[in-house]
């Protein structure tokens, strides 16, 4: 009961951190002292959400702007995370690659976009790809330090207890490792979501981002605004929706925040 009570203490104090804030942006915007149509209120940009649900362009762009965050995102952790893992515990495999990551991994995602239109064109494939290979980079040096760095005794302990081959990589390694690499899935999931925006200001006839971009060029800020609400309210739901996974997978797993 006490942990309920905090958990519910800690949703009202959040909610009403919001309320306060839309309260707070309604009264600046219907007072004057910014122009409405440059900073709309909360009330019109709700308007703007009821439009463009009974026109379709909601759903469409929901579902458009979800499914290349979800593909991309899952191909770049699930290929980080095998690459952490090679490099982490195979000297062979980091001599090789992790000069090769670390040479590209300051690269803005943004800047490959122009490539990778010319390379694949202005459709699906290119999206997927420009998400995917933002998201790599923080899993893989998430995953890469927490299995270079498991301690020693982790892994003598298995060899005393006979744990060979797989099942040492499998029961220790990956375990042992597992809440660098969830640190890493966190960051990347929002930087899908910022790649979402970006892949879709080229070439994009839907998606969140699309939407964001053809509004400004009508000069609907309501709309756009309301665009940009979905858009963080879908990442911040999305890493919500992470860690209850993860907490189902993985239920021993102490995540940051939890007592």
């Amino acid at each position: 009961m006490k942990r309920l009570s905090k958990g519910s203490l800690s949703i009202l104090q959040g909610g009403f951190t919001i309320v306060f804030i839309l309260v707070i942006w309604e009264i600046v915007s219907r007072v004057g002292i910014v122009p409405k149509p440059l900073f709309p209120p909360p009330t019109r940009v709700f308007g703007a959400w009821i439009e463009m649900a009974r026109s379709g362009e909601l759903l469409r762009d929901i579902q458009a702007s979800l499914w290349r965050a979800l593909i991309g995102f899952c191909l770049g952790s699930v290929i980080a995370i095998f690459v952490g893992l090679l490099t982490g515990r195979i000297k062979l495999f980091s001599n090789y690659l992790s000069p090769l990551i670390q040479l590209l991994r300051p690269l803005p995602p943004v800047a490959i976009i122009p490539l990778v239109i010319v390379w694949f064109g202005i459709g699906e494939v290119s999206k997927i790809f420009s998400i995917s290979f933002a998201v790599f980079f923080p899993v893989w040096i998430n995953t890469h330090v927490g299995v270079r760095d498991i301690p020693k005794t982790f892994l003598w302990s298995a060899h005393t207890l006979k744990i060979r081959g797989l099942a040492i990589l499998w029961k220790v390694i990956f375990p042992a490792a597992l809440p660098f690499i969830v640190a890493g899935l966190r960051t990347g999931i929002s930087i899908a979501f910022i790649m979402v925006f970006v892949s879709e200001l080229a070439g994009a006839s839907s998606g969140i981002g699309y939407q964001i971009y053809s509004s400004q060029l009508a000069y609907r800020m309501d709309r756009m605004i309301a665009a940009l609400v979905l858009l963080g309210l879908f990442g911040a739901l999305a890493d919500i929706g992470l860690l209850a996974i993860i907490r189902l997978v993985f239920p021993w797993l102490k995540l940051s925040g939890q007592k």
